[in-house]
């Protein structure tokens, strides 16, 4: 005996989460296996959304922490530039809190969801798909995988891979006194990527969330982010290891098979600038679940007539992850004093007015390219290019 369902979402994140909420309003009968055994736990994610994504996508409030206006941006040198809005662009989110508040509006809306159930095996036929989640089997029509990091049905099924990953290491923990969100940028803190410290306001105290992505070692460049974050923020006695995660840079080949979408980090749909995936993540999903309440009424579920899940998302993001792309590529081979030099730009060449004019949280190509037609920070990126 097995269970029934018109789709099983593998992964209780965001993404499938607000895919399983979607569906369900849709009155298409959806599971949700979970493999942790509660839903929101344990957090990978450093847990910021923009101000716009709560209305896009009608998310949540009740999670929300505090808003950020402020930020300081610090070159390997030392050199700060500051940056700031009248509004706020984006929020602190408690992100179990976050995504217990999705689960609650998906079970609300008629999906089940079931936690401490990994989905170990996929079989496909001509009847559907036979999963086996923990101790069950379940029979459905389709799936959508949303499991994050984890290509093991992606490999297996001819979806692809990633083109490339980076490492990051992050926890919250208490501070004496909070700033501004700092970035921190250089080879000898996070090579290839950079590191943060964000300020968080809970009901019984401050806290801080400190994280890196980097290409290698980010336990080490986590401990040297606290070590200088020690005194700014008042830190005292931490010495417990950081969560860690692999960070997709990349969507996969493709992401519809026959009766199978991916979306979301599954898909390798995450920002190449930031590697922020919870927007790109609700994004895809209710793209996803769009296609896949017309494909079930009419009964077309081959990759072919699913491939509408692929166009939009493409449309919606093809082009700012080409910009997100460029710009990393550039920046990747860039040594410390170039990012140095930079950084004084910003301060003295007419960078921060572009900056002000162009920064949006979630886009990021408008700035991009304008940095890219900037003739001073334009020599400064493609140096390390041109030799």
């Amino acid at each position: 005996m097995h269970d029934s369902a018109d789709v099983l979402v593998v992964g209780g994140g965001p993404g499938g989460l607000f895919a399983a909420e979607r569906l369900a309003r849709a009155g298409v009968h959806t599971i949700v296996c979970e493999e942790h055994a509660s839903i929101g736990d344990p957090v990978h994610c450093t847990g910021i959304l923009a101000a716009e994504s709560f209305d896009e996508f009608d998310l949540p409030r009740d999670a929300l922490l505090n808003t950020l206006t402020a930020a300081r941006f610090v070159s390997p040198a030392g050199i700060a530039v500051g940056y700031a809005t009248a509004s706020p662009l984006a929020a602190v989110i408690d992100r179990a809190a976050f995504d217990r508040a999705l689960a609650k509006r998906a079970t609300l809306a008629g999906a089940e969801i079931r936690s401490g159930a990994r989905v170990a095996t996929l079989d496909f036929d001509r009847r559907g798909v036979l999963a086996t989640a923990g101790a069950r089997q379940i029979r459905a029509r389709l799936v959508i995988l949303a499991c994050g990091a984890n290509y093991a049905f992606q490999r297996r099924f001819g979806l692809g891979l990633p083109k490339a990953y980076l490492h990051t290491a992050q926890r919250e923990i208490p501070a004496g006194r909070l700033s501004d969100v700092e970035l921190h940028f250089g080879r000898q803190i996070a090579p290839q990527g950079f590191a943060w410290a964000v300020p968080v306001r809970r009901p019984d105290g401050l806290r801080v969330r400190i994280g890196i992505m980097a290409e290698r070692d980010a336990p080490a460049g986590y401990a040297r982010m606290i070590e200088r974050m020690r005194e700014r923020w008042g830190i005292e006695g931490e010495s417990a290891p950081p969560r860690q995660k692999i960070l997709p840079l990349g969507a996969i080949d493709r992401t519809v098979a026959d009766r199978l979408l991916a979306i979301g980090d599954a898909a390798g749909l995450v920002k190449p600038t930031t590697g922020g995936g919870i927007h790109y993540s609700i994004l895809s999903a209710a793209l996803a679940a769009d296609v896949v309440v017309d494909a079930l009424r009419v009964d077309r579920l081959d990759a072919a007539s699913l491939f509408a899940y692929e166009h939009a998302w493409r449309r919606h993001l093809d082009d700012e992850l080409a910009a997100q792309h460029a710009l990393r590529r550039v920046a990747s081979g860039l040594e410390d004093e170039a990012i140095d030099q930079l950084f004084e730009l910003a301060r003295t060449d007419g960078v921060m007015p572009i900056v002000r004019s162009t920064a949006r949280f979630n886009r990021h190509r408008e700035l991009i390219w304008a940095l890219f037609k900037h003739p001073p920070a334009r020599k400064v990126l493609f140096r390390s290019v041109l030799g």
